[in-house]
């Protein structure tokens, strides 16, 4: 029994244990359970107050605080010297909260009319605006400053809520078009969309500041609280490297172009500096108005424009908001000589005395001729590059073979962007394995196609000893006091061709200008470089579609700028760029290199054509002796028409008239008596003669001439058989006309 009793005492004992044990356990479960929930509350609690502590604050302050933004002004884009290029105007925005208008109890419809009447908007456009559950809703951007303050006026005098008259800014640009593919333009949320305004979007744009209120559960304005206001900030000005003046003469000269070619597929021009890669002008033409861009380009009929189309935005970027010197490709033809020249002079298989000929070289079954055929024969070096011989420049290639032509083409940095500060630049087009016939064809600039301001990057380093730089657009970001914040340095690439080979290359490409094909850019009193270029692309053969080029600079002993001029498919013949482009590249060089003060240095060629422009002075009623003596010392001659009185000894009329710009040496015709009708001569046929020729003809006849260029003329200002005044000064163009 005892026994019994024990055993069931244990069983019952074991058994409260048992219970005893699960319950502890069920404690330990419950506790680690809220112990586990406790801690992922404490790490998510940390998570909020900590990590994220700063995003939920600025939630909240955002849900208690009903905020207008106002936009940033965009900092100035300046030139070089500090000259304004784009500016942010202050203008003004008009938005709604529609719950705080709707709460105000005021008549929607009276509101939506006096807004329309005062802005100049659709009534039932704000009514749609004004029924919206939001907050916010903006009425209209960039009004003026005089249309914003009669918003004011009205709001004040109503007392309506809800209403806002906020600051803005709106982009300008003073200059219209000028620099356009540079400078680039803004958006409607003033946001940089291209050229500099893309590129620099992140130092320009600023930081936009608020007007913030105050707001309940249900999201209406606490009266009772003032307003705070977040002044924005500026964004940084943008120093370019562009001279505007400079911009000025290449868009001119560009202009002047087109009109005289009858260019149809635009034109380019670039000037740099090629001792730090500076850009100072860049400009493509057809270009557009920076402050209507969307305007409709020149040939469409505005009235079917309307600007924000996918077929519209196409059609701007393929024509007048396509930068030709940045974004296009093209051959560029006996330009590139001088590369296959710096290669064959750098590695040592050519000198400037080195004979060569011209004669026809056959590479993989093709026949390469001179653009001029058997007309150079032998020569030496320099006179093949004078004379733009192809063949000369095959033979120079093969000598190279295959890899080390191809090793200066890269150096050149010919198969790289240039990485200029400007969206959309192009790649080149260079056959991966090229082959013998590829090589011949590259040699004088064809079968491959390169971007313009590759071509003048790599000149940059002919021109300052050797050293390839990359173009340089941004000089320095500065604030509004005139700090320097940052500063872009000049960047080199990489040393390309030795001082040597470049003072060697320097002194032949003069020589293309003062004898060879480049004639037409020659310059007095400046010792201008260069090469022409002319091409033909195989997809535009059929529609004969030329770009004639010249590439320059300019003085070839301390060259001061590089410039390369463009003009794609002129529709006149002859259409070479010896005959069309060099003409318009030297005069852009002379209008430069003066502006830049850089002093002329007359050679001994320069003096024989020298014509030094006077004014003619008034010597009307003074004694023949005197009017001798005075222009004489203006470096005039004279001729005295006395109608056989040959005691007068007064001067009564003169020819050319007082005040006349006329080049030195121009005879000033005395009369000794008052004509009742100025004798007249007819004008004789002077077209292809040399400028001695025309000079005499002239002369024979009592005409005093104007000479414009060399070579032969090409352009009376008067038309043979035109009656003219005797003594007057006529105008002839001269040009080289033996040119590529």
């Amino acid at each position: 029994m005892n026994n019994s009793f024990n055993l069931g005492f244990m069983c019952g004992g074991m058994s409260l244990i048992g219970v005893t044990l699960t319950i502890k356990k069920r404690l330990l479960f419950m506790l680690l359970f809220f112990l586990t929930i406790i801690t992922a509350l404490l790490i998510r609690l940390g998570w909020i107050q900590i990590v994220n502590g700063e995003w939920y604050q600025q939630q909240a302050f955002e849900q208690q605080n009903s905020g207008i933004e106002i936009s940033a002004g965009r900092g100035t884009i300046f030139d070089r010297n500090g000259k304004e290029l784009a500016v942010s105007a202050n203008v003004e925005t008009v938005s709604i909260n529609p719950q705080e208008v709707r709460r105000s109890k005021k008549d929607k419809e009276v509101i939506a009319q006096k807004l329309s009447d005062i802005l100049s908007l659709k009534k039932e456009d704000i009514i749609k605006k004004l029924d919206r559950k939001s907050r916010y809703e903006r009425i209209v951007r960039k009004i003026d400053k005089e249309v914003g303050d009669k918003v004011r006026k009205w709001i004040k005098d109503e007392q309506l809520s809800g209403i806002y008259v906020v600051e803005d800014t709106k982009r300008f640009y003073p200059n219209r078009n000028l620099a356009a593919h540079v400078i680039g333009f803004t958006g409607s949320d003033n946001q940089g969309l291209d050229g500099i305004e893309a590129t620099m979007d992140k130092y320009l744009k600023g930081k936009p500041g608020k007007i913030l209120s105050e707001v309940d559960a249900g999201g209406r304005e606490i009266s009772s609280n003032e307003q705070k206001h977040v002044e924005p900030q500026k964004g940084n000005n943008v120093v370019l490297t562009i001279d505007e003046t400079i911009q000025y003469m290449a868009e001119k000269a560009m202009e002047k172009a087109i009109k005289d070619n009858k260019v149809l597929r635009g034109a380019a021009a670039i000037v740099m500096d090629p001792k730090n890669g500076d850009i100072l002008a860049l400009t493509s033409k057809p270009d557009f108005d920076l402050n209507a861009p969307f305007a409709a380009p020149s040939g469409v009929d505005p009235s079917a424009w309307k600007g924000n189309t996918k077929e519209d935005i196409d059609k701007l970027s393929k024509t007048v908001w396509r930068d030709k010197a940045v974004v296009d490709t093209y051959e560029p033809g006996s330009t590139f000589k001088a590369i296959t020249s710096a290669a064959g002079l750098e590695e040592g298989v050519i000198t400037p005395t080195s004979p060569v000929t011209d004669f026809t070289v056959k590479v993989g079954g093709w026949n390469i001729n001179c653009w001029k055929p058997n007309a150079h024969g032998n020569e030496t070096f320099t006179e093949g590059v004078y004379n733009s011989c192809n063949p000369v420049f095959v033979r120079l290639s093969q000598t190279l073979g295959i890899d080390r032509f191809y090793n200066y083409v890269r150096k050149f940095g010919f198969y790289d962007k240039t990485m200029i500060d400007l969206p959309g630049e192009a790649k080149s087009v260079i056959h991966k394995k090229p082959t013998e016939v590829d090589m011949a064809a590259a040699s004088f600039g064809q079968r491959f196609q390169i971007s313009p301001i590759q071509l003048i990057t790599a000149y940059g380093a002919i021109a300052n000893g050797g050293t390839l730089y990359k173009p340089r657009l941004v000089k320095e970001l500065t604030d509004d006091n005139g700090n320097i914040i940052k500063t872009f340095e000049p960047e080199k690439v990489r040393t390309v061709i030795s001082k040597q080979t470049s003072d060697t290359l320097r002194t032949i490409l003069e020589g293309v200008v003062s004898e060879g094909t480049g004639g037409n850019a020659y310059i007095k009193g400046y010792r201008v470089a260069g090469k022409t270029g002319t091409s033909e692309t195989l997809q535009t053969k059929k529609e004969g579609r030329y770009i004639a080029s010249f590439m320059s600079f300019a003085p070839a002993d301390n060259p001061a700028i590089c410039a390369l001029v463009i003009l794609d498919h002129p529709d006149v013949y002859p259409h070479t760029g010896g005959m069309i482009a060099a003409p318009v590249a030297g005069k852009l060089v002379e209008d430069v290199l003066n502006y830049l003060e850089i002093q002329r240095k007359y050679t001994e060629k320069d003096k024989d054509a020298l014509q030094v422009d006077t004014v003619v002075p008034d010597v009307t009623n003074k004694s023949i002796e005197d009017a001798k003596k005075l222009l004489n010392e203006k470096g005039l001659t004279y001729e005295i028409v006395n109608k056989g009185n040959t005691n007068a000894t007064v001067v009564m009329e003169q020819m050319p008239k007082q005040d006349a710009v006329v080049p030195a040496k121009t005879v000033v015709l005395l009369y000794t008596y008052k004509p009742e009708k100025e004798p007249t001569v007819k004008m004789p046929d002077i077209l292809n003669d040399t400028i001695e020729e025309a000079a005499e003809t002239l002369k024979e006849i009592g005409l005093n001439i104007k000479v414009k260029g060399l070579g032969k003329a090409v352009k009376q200002a008067v038309p043979p058989g035109t009656k003219v005044t005797k003594g007057q000064l006529v105008e002839v163009e001269f040009k080289q006309l033996d040119t590529e």
